[in-house]
């Protein structure tokens, strides 16, 4: 164990070209499927806080289903539709980093959508009426509450980006795990441990969580600003 972690620290410290290929890759994937779930989930979330309209509950319920359904199913289904004979296959988009992303995409906007809801629902609340008094438009009521709850959306984002980051299933069956190419750092994990390179899977471990304790460092260091800001 001990030589393992020593060679893993070793990696780190050369800063290893195949390590950082993958590290790469990882964070090109999750950061645009990030992005990808905040400018569709976030609007959709909104809109649904503030909006009373038939089957709105029954959006809901799906929703909150979404935000733990398997990943391998959901790596099945985009495999299905980037496939050659599927509607999406002249995409060309199977075992590439595209496919990754949209496979990511999936499963980080209806969390990011369902997390939106709910924190701009607490919000519609309390200054709802008032809203509804001023006869502002939609697009307004949505622009100012998002904005009012920006420091709070950013658990939204977090956990968006945890979802992307730590995804194994998904972007292995969409992605292949091809080496230098769609190779993660949750499915080279996966793949070096069972081959029995465990240097580079632990260096790999060590970068993930690292880069999982910056991202809630920082949504901590926002949080903590804004409450001395705001009170």
């Amino acid at each position: 164990m001990f030589t393992a972690f020593s060679d893993a620290f070793s990696l780190l410290e050369t800063m290893d070209a195949n390590l950082l290929g993958i590290v790469f890759v990882s964070l090109q994937v999750s950061l645009t499927a990030l992005v990808i779930g905040c400018v569709i989930g976030m609007p959709l979330g909104a809109l649904i806080a503030i909006k009373n309209f038939p089957g709105r509950q029954g959006i809901v319920v799906v929703l909150n289903s979404l935000m733990g359904v398997p990943t391998v199913i959901v790596g099945v289904v985009i495999y299905l539709l980037l496939s050659r004979t599927g509607p999406l296959g002249e995409l060309n988009w199977l075992f590439t980093p595209k496919g990754m992303m949209l496979a990511q995409s999936v499963l980080t906007t209806p969390l990011i959508a369902a997390l939106t809801r709910q924190t701009i629902e607490d919000a519609w609340h309390i200054h709802g009426e008032t809203m509804s008094a001023l006869r502002l438009p939609v697009l307004a009521k949505l622009k100012w509450l998002m904005w009012d709850c920006r420091f709070s959306l950013s658990i939204a984002l977090l956990a968006g980006f945890a979802r992307a980051i730590s995804e194994v299933g998904a972007v292995m069956i969409v992605g292949g795990n091809i080496d230098r190419a769609t190779r993660t750092m949750t499915t080279a994990i996966a793949l070096e441990t069972s081959k029995g390179d465990l240097p580079l899977a632990l260096a790999l471990g060590i970068v993930l969580l690292g880069v999982v304790l910056f991202a809630n460092l920082m949504t901590s260091v926002i949080k903590s600003i804004a409450e001395r800001r705001y009170g």
